[in-house]
């Protein structure tokens, strides 16, 4: 009896081919997740832009929320209104920034959890709560930002010296933005954001999908923040409502956390803003 010959493997060109046009699933999801992604970000721009053109646009900055005879009434009704309604109110504007300016930052992450947890039902699920520990990091220090902010403008209200010479606020916010680009905080957490999987697999294990979650996003924003926050209060010195200055900055910060040259950025971005600090003493002194 002749013993059957093995099979010949197939060659690439005989191997069977996908129908034209067909997609792998990954590769659809992994679409459909960028385009949302891309949507949502490109709908709090949309959101910003109309807002800041519309004769509302004052709002965006939170100076003048009481000016409006409705927000003025809630403020007069509420307990506590006239802390509880302004800070909610600037809450709102901070999310559509941080939306806008700091989640395309993340995508890497989420992108490289997303990978990790495709498998699962609840998939979907799990990367929404990542987002929204992303996002309650930076809301919690939008409130403390609004907060101090606020601060300064009751006591510009009844001092007159600080609005004379409320260039020196900005000075010196500037300057310690650009101080901080040299610190060890600042590249300990940049290098926390700059390493998705691993930061990624440290944190998510499974067994309490919910909670690891959130946690991934909690943690990643907390880094976010403790590595953007200076450059981040350089709004309140060129304007919260300024679009300009948001694309500019979330651009920057974008690099740094993402570029393979991202860190390169240090010198000239703490130099640049240290030299700006310098030429407003100068024009005031």
């Amino acid at each position: 009896m002749i013993p059957a010959r093995p099979a010949r493997p197939m060659t690439t060109t005989e191997r069977p081919v996908a129908p034209a046009g067909a997609r792998e699933p990954a590769a659809d999801r992994r679409t459909f997740f960028m385009l949302l992604m891309a949507t949502l970000v490109a709908a709090a721009w949309a959101v910003l832009w109309a807002w800041s053109a519309s004769p509302y646009g004052r709002y965006l900055e939170h100076g003048g929320w009481a000016d409006a005879a409705v927000l003025a009434a809630l403020c007069r009704v509420l307990p506590q209104g006239d802390i509880i309604v302004p800070a909610a109110l600037h809450a709102s504007a901070w999310v559509l920034m941080i939306a806008a300016m700091m989640l395309p930052t993340t995508i890497p992450l989420l992108e490289t959890f997303r990978r990790i947890v495709v498998g699962r039902p609840d998939a979907g699920r799990l990367i929404g709560l990542a987002i929204v520990g992303f996002f309650v990091a930076w809301i919690a220090f939008g409130l403390v930002a609004h907060a101090a902010d606020a601060a300064l403008l009751a006591a510009a209200r009844h001092y007159g010296a600080l609005v004379a010479y409320g260039w020196i606020i900005g000075a010196v916010v500037l300057a310690f933005a650009g101080l901080f680009q040299f610190s060890a905080l600042k590249y300990r957490c940049l290098e926390q954001c700059r390493t998705p999987f691993g930061f990624v697999v440290a944190r998510w294990h499974g067994r309490s999908p919910s909670r690891e979650a959130f946690r991934v996003g909690l943690d990643h924003g907390l880094f976010c923040v403790g590595c953007c926050w200076a450059l981040m209060l350089v709004m309140f010195v060129v304007g919260i409502g300024s679009l300009g200055w948001m694309l500019v900055l979330a651009a920057a910060m974008a690099a740094e956390k993402n570029l393979p040259w991202g860190r390169r950025l240090r010198t000239p971005l703490g130099l640049g803003l240290i030299g700006w600090a310098g030429a407003i003493v100068l024009a005031n002194a």
